[in-house]
């Protein structure tokens, strides 16, 4: 088991359709200590679902727009676990109007959202966490992404342009965090039914669009992304960082 021994923090786990959910079953699998961070309206679902997941843990991080609240949840991991070996970042938010509508009709403030929760969260939760001194060495950290930041994808618009900031600073981050010996990546899946990709308009037309042209002619499962994780945490990846690794059955590739 690759991720034997080591822990890590899963951050956003909303239900057993999130792909936060397929790293955490891929990470336990692979031997590692779960530690998963939900928000409260969520918090009695992901209970019930880490009834299965052995040497687990749960706690709440309400709201990753206000530094209180990650600090509050990172200082509790600490005392609770001590130092980590991998966190996941899969956070993301953006106003439904602002999704539905044209891109251009985004507003100062929806667009200021999606950056702050989708994006500069990502570079707080890093930073606190180092600051806290609570990543071993070799620790790696996994945020998520998605193919709609690199072209315009009908229906993503403003959560578009905040992952485009993520995959930026995931490069940023990954100069600051290699001073201390540390990993940081993203992994841009294929698109995947979940609760939060019901906002994206005619979201349905994509996977048949990926199924069609992807090589493979397959969309992909939260376990496929999952174990991505699984790897991305673990040693076999110690010489990776900076990267976007696509789990999208090879959609990316074509020009057509």
């Amino acid at each position: 088991m690759i991720l034997e021994g080591k822990k890590v923090v899963i951050m956003g786990v909303r239900n057993k359709w999130s792909i936060a959910w397929g790293a955490v079953q891929s990470a336990s699998e692979q031997g590692a200590e779960v530690i998963c961070t939900c928000s409260g309206d969520s918090e009695e679902k992901v209970k019930e679902l880490l009834k299965e997941i052995p040497n687990s843990s749960l706690y709440v991080c309400n709201d990753v727009s206000k530094d209180e609240d990650i600090d509050n949840c990172l200082e509790q991991i600490k005392k609770d676990h001590g130092k980590i070996d991998g966190i996941l970042h899969a956070i993301a938010h953006a106003n439904t109007e602002d999704l539905r509508n044209d891109f251009i009709l985004t507003s100062r403030d929806g667009y200021a959202h999606a950056q702050d929760v989708s994006s500069y969260s990502l570079v707080a939760i890093v930073r606190m966490a180092k600051e806290k001194d609570m990543l071993n060495e070799g620790a790696s950290i996994v945020a998520y992404t998605y193919y709609g930041s690199e072209k315009a994808i009908e229906g993503y618009n403003v959560m578009g342009v905040a992952k485009a900031a993520l995959e930026a600073s995931i490069r940023y981050l990954a100069v600051d965090l290699g001073k201390i010996g540390c990993r940081i990546n993203g992994i841009s899946a294929g698109p995947i039914k979940t609760l939060s990709a019901k906002g994206i308009k005619d979201f349905g037309s994509i996977l048949t669009v990926v199924e069609e042209k992807a090589p493979l002619h397959r969309n992909v499962t939260t376990k496929q992304v999952g174990d991505s994780t699984a790897f991305l945490f673990s040693d076999l990846s110690s010489a990776i960082t900076g990267e976007i690794i696509h789990v999208d059955s090879g959609y990316n590739i074509m020009g057509v």
